[in-house]
């Protein structure tokens, strides 16, 4: 009796019958199918995603074998340390750009992995091509690939922003092995890639931009920056929801991921850090596009009211805090007679679900109906806001444009909304107020247990519920 039939392994190592290494191997090499949204992984096509829902995202990829595995191998231990350790922490370059450098956590990390996201034309390349002259001005060695534009239009775009004298290196090209070799030999400090989705690894066999590309992609440039201690800067396209595009794998390997937002309408950006490892995530950094390229705002509480000038239903001053940040935002609203059967509700700039909540409430805790009516509401200036300490501004810009009653304009308001109507404090009351009075407001409207340090002077009208809110405001409740 032969060793296979008693149960002994084979030559493959595997025990069963002759053939079952060979059978293995083969089930091994069987294509997978990812989804291109969130990279879930899936044993067969199907027309929609079960995890994130997405139609028509699930491509099929060729499996990678596992290499051969050495039986009996121990790996080696690794070195173990204290919480306690005294250790400094890592060295920061700054760039001169104050608002890049305060979105980045203070300056740039040695050896950090950066994901900059963004809708087309937003100015991205813009913003990473000032950047990258930034720092090779302070005293870095930086190079940018592009991978979606020549080196010809890279250099016409340095001219038209004043950079063609910084003392960046420029390269075009989407061959992975080549852009490692390269960077290996340049060894710099600063690697600019101009997109992820343009890059091409010739030991996979998937097409440019899959997500078998993008993740190999990363993965060998997040590896690269650790080994090197190079700063690497990667550009990811995002789909129409607004998310970057790929698996969210790509999120996960890299130490910091920004978004770069704005509406084409409105010359201001807002650079937010929503994943941070050296430094406070949700920060932001805002920018004004201008003809000169994109020019760094101070102070963007101001800029955001620029073009309020006198008080008008249905616009109320928000107090919020961005990251450590607090900026004031105008929220506006219209509520109008509707003609149709079922009302339109828009928003531009917040969350609609916040909205219908918050229009839910006031029916049910107010009595306050806005059944047959339109409503619209708008965040001014282009900005988003997505705490929930804007819900009582939103409710009084809706009471406001509904009643047509003005809200005083030396007056902020903020605090979040519970679905019994009680008012709950926020954070970072006193950094609110600071900033309220700061650009000349006398006065705010804040939930009853919010905790602030000395007014300065500034009157704060403190409401229990948003029954009181309502009456005291309104005249109604």
């Amino acid at each position: 009796m032969s060793g296979a039939s008693r149960g002994v392994p084979d030559a493959s190592g595997l025990p069963g019958r002759p053939g079952w290494g060979t059978q293995a191997a083969m089930a091994r090499a069987t294509p997978t199918f990812h989804c291109t949204a969130c990279g879930a992984v899936h044993p067969k096509w199907t027309g929609r995603c079960d995890a994130c829902g997405a139609w028509n995202s699930i491509v099929e990829e060729a499996a990678t074998g596992p290499g051969p595995a050495r039986r009996g191998a121990r790996g080696r231990v690794m070195p173990l340390s204290g919480l306690s350790a005294d250790e400094p922490p890592p060295p920061r370059r700054t760039s001169g750009i104050g608002e890049l450098d305060r979105v980045l956590g203070g300056g740039l990390v040695a050896g950090s992995a950066i994901l900059v996201g963004g809708d087309p034309g937003i100015g991205k390349s813009t913003l990473l091509l000032q950047g990258a002259a930034a720092f090779a001005r302070a005293g870095l060695s930086a190079v940018y690939v592009s991978g979606e534009e020549a080196a010809a239009q890279v250099r016409l775009r340095a001219a038209r922003l004043g950079l063609a004298d910084a003392p960046v290196r420029l390269g075009a090209e989407t061959n992975l092995r080549d852009i490692l070799a390269t960077l290996d030999a340049e060894r710099p400090d600063l690697a600019v890639i101009d997109s992820i989705q343009t890059l091409w690894h010739d030991a996979v066999e998937a097409a440019p931009g899959s997500v078998a590309q993008v993740r190999a992609a990363v993965h060998d440039l997040v590896t690269f920056a650790k080994r090197r201690g190079c700063a690497v800067v990667l550009v990811g396209h995002v789909t129409k929801e607004g998310q970057i595009a790929g698996p969210r794998v790509v999120e996960h390997m890299v130490d910091c991921v920004l978004y770069f937002e704005g509406e084409r309408g409105h010359a201001f950006r807002i650079l937010r850090a929503v994943k941070n490892r050296f430094g406070p995530a949700d920060e932001i950094g805002v920018f004004e596009m201008t003809g000169a390229g994109l020019a760094e705002v101070a102070n963007p509480s101001a800029l955001f009211l620029s073009e309020r000038d006198r008080p008008a239903p249905g616009s109320v001053v928000f107090a919020g805090i961005e990251g450590t940040r607090p900026v004031l935002t105008e929220i506006q609203a219209l509520v109008a007679p509707s003609s149709l059967g079922t009302p339109r509700r828009t928003v531009v700039g917040l969350d609609a679900a916040r909205l219908s909540t918050t229009l839910a409430v006031l029916e049910a805790r107010c009595g306050i109906p806005f059944a047959g009516m339109d409503v619209f509401l708008n965040v001014a200036g282009g900005f988003r806001i997505t705490e929930p300490a804007a819900d009582l501004a939103v409710a009084a810009a809706l009471l406001s444009a509904r009643e047509d009653i003005a809200v005083p304009a030396d007056t902020v308001v903020f605090g979040e909304i519970s679905l019994s109507g009680a008012l709950r404090p926020v954070g970072q009351t006193e950094n609110r107020l600071k900033e309220a009075r700061k650009l000349g407001f006398k006065q705010a409207i804040a939930p009853l247990r919010s905790k602030a340090g000395a007014d300065g002077g500034m009157k704060v009208r403190r409401m229990p519920d948003l029954v009181a809110f309502v009456g005291e405001m309104f005249g109604a409740g």
